[in-house]
């Protein structure tokens, strides 16, 4: 079995409201550039690190720079709603682009992340040529996201009843360093705000893949068959919370990846 390099230690961004964004930078700095942007309550590390796409990505030949988005890892953690939305999640990966002074890079994304770099792909093409998204819902998804027992938890760790607010709870305050009342907040700062919608896709080449055992399967392929240069891939055997470690999903990536640059 390949033994994972240790992650770097990451440098500090300031976005645009002056919240520190944690990012790490791996790999030659003349390759290609994969911007990578992890899921909720994960971390950069956790995500892309860990899971072994920074080790795969840069023996394929290309730099991987991620973040950890603001709210998790070791980034800036707000307690105000205002300080997140969609927009503000995407303007934060532009940020660290325009810090490393790189135009244009593959946007990699799982779940939140994925909502975002649907986002960045639809807006600013001429920054993302292609797209990588993984576990990608559209709607909204945390609609029915109980906020005043999921603050009472937060606070008292009083029971929460309702079963997607539990899960998402106990999975946040599940890993180390994670600051549940920012997440909380994050989640009622996205609530209304910009979803994937079918009706208006990226148009760049994107690759959508969803664990078979993952209930935003159907969502992601619709997504996927929406986006006039897309193309899903069901990962066998994973649930939303796996997926980000299956080779599959991996190789199909880098596939992509190899074929644009091959195209560049």
């Amino acid at each position: 079995m390949s033994i994972l390099p240790q992650p770097p230690e990451p440098v500090f961004v300031m976005a645009e409201d002056g919240t520190r964004l944690a990012v790490y930078d791996v790999g030659d700095t003349t390759a290609p550039v994969v911007m990578a942007v992890h899921g909720f309550a994960s971390s950069a590390v956790l995500n892309w690190h860990n899971a072994g796409w920074t080790r795969d990505l840069t023996r394929a030949g290309f730099r991987v720079l991620s973040l950890d988005q603001r709210g998790h890892g070791r980034s800036g953690k707000p307690h105000d709603p205002s300080r997140f939305s969609t927009e503000g999640l995407a303007a934060d990966v532009l940020s660290v682009m325009d810090a490393h002074l790189i135009d244009e890079a593959v946007l990699l994304g799982y779940s939140l992340g994925a909502r975002v770099g649907w986002q960045l792909a639809r807006t600013t093409p001429h920054r993302f040529p292609a797209a990588v998204l993984g576990g990608l819902p559209s709607g909204d998804p945390l609609s029915a996201f109980d906020l005043e027992a999921a603050r009472a938890f937060a606070s008292s760790g009083a029971p929460v009843t309702d079963r997607l607010t539990r899960a998402y709870v106990e999975m946040a305050s599940g890993i180390p360093g994670n600051d549940l009342e920012s997440l909380i907040a994050l989640v009622e700062g996205m609530r209304g705000g910009v979803q994937p919608d079918p009706s208006d896709p990226p148009a760049v080449p994107l690759l959508v893949a969803a664990g078979d055992r993952d209930p935003v399967r159907d969502d992601s392929r619709s997504l996927a068959e929406a986006a006039p240069h897309g193309r899903f891939v069901e990962l066998p055997d994973r649930d939303h919370f796996s997926a980000p470690t299956s080779r599959v999903f991996r190789r199909a990536a880098i596939d992509l990846l190899t074929e644009e640059r091959a195209s560049a």
